[in-house]
């Protein structure tokens, strides 16, 4: 039986994210001398190999992140990802398409993503709870998603930097489950 899921578990999850989300960049950081590119202007001015090199590190390093961290402690299940490549260029390539320009912060803000699933009550709490720890933890918003039969709370983590790729906590309700993970199955794997 898996351990009930407590409004504090999921504070300490935040504050882990944040914590890993500063300690990778910092390391990723050193890798480009310091010299990163200003996130918040539009993808027509974003090395896209910049990208593909950040995803890949990533993809290679977050499991040590994950072991030094005190989330393996936490009693609770989560489930991770790093995108692949081929669907960071789809998300790149759809945007571009589109006339007016995006930053490149909202549009690659998922390439890691974190997800945990609450009952009801607790997704309560945690709406209750996010305006705070967005103020106080340096998240940089989040908001309910419902689209095409799926209904998610997103988190979005950068530490208030435009140097830093947001990285996405996704909490779910365990009602809708269901149909997120078909809804995802159907729209969001179409670059296969």
């Amino acid at each position: 039986m898996s351990p009930t899921l407590e409004i504090s578990n999921v504070e300490r999850l935040i504050d882990e994210i944040n914590r890993i989300h500063a300690g990778y960049h910092e390391r990723f950081s050193k890798l480009y001398g310091g010299n990163l590119p200003n996130l918040s202007k539009t993808l027509r001015h974003l090395d896209v190999n910049f990208v593909l090199q950040y995803r890949l590190n990533l993809h290679e390093s977050i499991n040590d992140y994950l072991i030094r961290s005190d989330i393996g402690a936490l009693p609770l299940a989560y489930y991770y990802r790093v995108k692949t490549t081929e669907s960071v260029l789809d998300k790149i390539r759809r945007f571009s398409e589109r006339e007016s320009g995006y930053p490149a912060n909202k549009v690659l803000n998922d390439i890691f993503g974190v997800r945990i699933i609450a009952d009801s009550a607790l997704m309560e709490e945690i709406h209750a709870a996010l305006d705070e720890w967005v103020s106080t933890k340096g998240l940089k918003n989040w908001y309910v998603q419902e689209k095409n039969g799926y209904i998610g709370t997103h988190v979005y983590f950068n530490q208030r930097n435009n140097l830093f790729f947001p990285w996405e906590l996704q909490i779910w309700d365990k009602a809708d489950a269901l149909k997120n993970i078909e809804s995802h199955e159907r729209d969001k794997r179409l670059f296969v």
